[in-house]
């Protein structure tokens, strides 16, 4: 009797266990991070159709965006797409002849110079922020999103800013597949 006793005891204990950790992990994967698998070619070369990612999402409740960070946001097509953050609330942001401005300054993009040298012609066609949504300057509490295939990327370009409660979360750690993962700019 003993030994039966001992025995659903230490079930019990087992079950608690599980219960609990499976709680956590629940609790991390909705409040604080959550996995995400790159879908398309607009973010390439910086990140490959299939490549799965870690989503940080508490970042931009304690903290703002930067530019250049690397997001997920809530799309008008209700899905997600990850960008690149190219425009703060208050930036002019322009492009032209293959560089960008902003607020009339040119700014430097390290992560297209190599995909800039493989291809003929230019990466990103001309425009400003007001030939594309009619406004001067990003609103405040949105941002301007491009990805960084820019001839194959559907962004601000085509669906405007960004609002930045729609912001999921940013990403910049690919976990899989094993051989290209680490952190990513």
């Amino acid at each position: 009797m003993e030994t039966e006793g001992k025995k659903k005891n230490e079930m019990w204990e087992w079950s608690k266990a599980l219960l609990i950790a499976f709680g956590l992990a629940a609790i991390i994967r909705f409040f604080f991070f959550t996995p995400i698998v790159v879908d398309g070619e607009s973010m390439m070369p910086t990140l490959e159709h299939g490549d799965r990612m870690i989503v940080n999402k508490i970042g931009y409740t304690v903290g703002e965006p930067d530019r250049y960070d690397i997001v997920v946001f809530h799309a008008p097509e209700q899905k997600d797409y990850i960008k690149r953050i190219i425009g703060l609330p208050g930036d002019h942001v322009a492009y032209e002849e293959d560089q960008l401005y902003i607020n009339g300054e040119a700014v430097e993009e390290p992560y297209l110079a190599s995909y800039k040298e493989g291809i003929s012609g230019t990466l990103t066609e001309d425009f400003t922020l007001e030939e594309l949504t009619g406004q001067s300057t990003v609103p405040d509490g949105y941002v301007f999103v491009m990805g960084d295939n820019r001839r194959a990327s559907k962004d601000s370009r085509h669906i405007g800013v960004v609002p930045i409660e729609e912001i999921v979360g940013s990403t910049n750690f690919v976990f899989w597949p094993f051989p290209e993962a680490g952190l990513v700019k």
